[in-house]
């Protein structure tokens, strides 16, 4: 019985400092990872990291925080292979790591592989669907093989479960203006005043829309007729040519040109922009215009420069342009601040737009541009666009226009406009 006591006593002690050499050797890991940790948060000690990292993967090879930790330390010191071992390690063990996701799916980025990071972006959105990160590493991955079809069905999807994401909107938007359609349509403007015997005045617009991967060709023929006192005091047509044609991925330009015999147009009307894409939903835009006007007391030439800088904040466009205009030795400026949600598609949106001035890109005062661009003007409007059945694009808008007419007197103007246009 003696003998039965002490050997059961020697085999729990045998156990315990089992049990005791086992968790030191716990918390010597712990330990040895949060030093490694430490150590890699200095370029100069990463070498010593990585050397502490691999000893601590071989003492506890299910302790994937070790191989997550030599990943991100091969990926930075340039061992891509043994990153990308490491990384797919901890991904293949427990897809749980998140961590392991972001950091493979950053470096096949930055190598510019795009098949094998489209194959693991789509097990990290299988994995984690909610996670945007891992749909703009997929877009990436996409945009390098240069497929805008591919790209586009992406972003249609994307967008629809994320319409927060300002870059994907930018990007879609750009996409639409690349896929080949052609549209008829028509305009048509009232414009109305509370002044005694000034008005109607009536703007109506044919044009013909062709979009191709490289731009578009815009022509249309506008005709305008200006009543008073129930009489036409001036009426006549106006040609315009316009083409938005696509100098970079991320980057395309305006040129249009427009002639008129009428006195109730500007004679000729010239203009260029060019617009850029940038990062983090943001663009801008620099351009010209040159307008020359015939009125009865003599020719008048106007030259107008034009910055504006713009900005996407989830389904929300922001668009200022200001305009600064000149005349022999004189300076008139202009600024529109453009606001739309977008809905759907580039056709589908609501707008706010406020402004002062009188700048040469308004189609329904154009035909006063050289009276108005002296004089303040105060406006604001709403307007509403819609895709109807994929094949009509469908609009409204109304304008209040509070407007100096003559130095020190004022008149208030409301305008109202449709649109509707088919696609084919």
């Amino acid at each position: 019985m003696k003998i039965r006591f002490i050997y059961i006593a020697l085999v729990l002690i045998t156990f315990s400092q089992f049990f005791a050499k086992a968790k030191a050797q716990q918390i010597d890991t712990d330990s040895l990872l949060f030093a490694a940790l430490e150590m890699a948060k200095e370029d100069k000690e990463k070498t010593k990291a990585i050397s502490m990292a691999r000893l601590g993967a071989n003492l506890a090879p299910n302790y994937l925080d070790f191989h997550l930790l030599l990943g991100r330390l091969y990926k930075e010191t340039g061992g891509i292979d043994s990153a990308r071992y490491y990384l797919h390690y901890v991904i293949d063990a427990n897809p749980d790591y998140k961590d392991a996701f972001s950091h493979l799916l950053r470096l096949e980025y930055d190598e510019r592989n795009a098949y094998s990071g489209l194959k693991v972006s789509e097990q990290a959105i299988e994995k984690y669907p909610e996670e945007v990160s891992f749909y703009t590493f997929k877009h990436g991955f996409i945009q390098l093989k240069r497929d805008e079809r591919e790209e586009f069905d992406f972003l249609k999807k994307a967008i629809s479960l994320f319409p927060e994401q300002s870059s994907f909107r930018q990007r879609l938007n750009l996409l639409e203006l690349r896929l080949e359609n052609d549209r008829i349509g028509t305009n048509y403007s009232l414009t109305v005043f509370d002044r005694d015997g000034v008005g109607p005045w009536h703007l109506t617009g044919l044009q013909y829309i062709r979009e191709r991967r490289w731009g578009s060709l815009i022509g249309r023929v506008n005709y305008a007729n200006r009543l008073s006192s129930g009489s036409t005091i001036d009426s006549g047509f106006q040609y315009e040519l316009e083409s938005y044609f696509f100098t970079g991925r991320r980057s395309y330009s305006y040129v249009g040109l427009a002639y008129s015999p009428s006195t109730v147009f500007p004679e000729q009307r010239y203009g260029y922009s060019f617009f850029q894409n940038l990062d983090k939903g943001w663009e801008w835009e620099i351009g010209g215009r040159y307008t020359s006007v015939v009125p009865p007391e003599g020719r008048r030439d106007f030259r107008s420069l034009i910055f504006g800088l713009g900005k996407y904040v989830g389904s929300w466009w922001i668009n200022l342009r200001s305009f600064v205009q000149n005349e022999d030795n004189q300076y008139y400026p202009a600024f529109t601040l453009t606001t739309r949600y977008y809905l759907n598609t580039r056709f589908d949106y609501f707008t706010l737009i406020t402004g002062y001035g009188t700048s040469p890109d308004e189609r329904q005062t154009l035909g006063q541009f050289e009276n108005r661009v002296a004089l303040d003007s105060w406006r604001g409007g709403v307007g509403y666009f819609r895709l109807i059945g994929k094949k009509f694009v469908t609009g409204t808008q109304l304008m209040y226009n509070y407007q100096e007419y003559h130095p020190g007197r004022t008149q208030q103007e409301l305008e109202f406009s449709i649109l509707l246009q088919y696609k084919f």
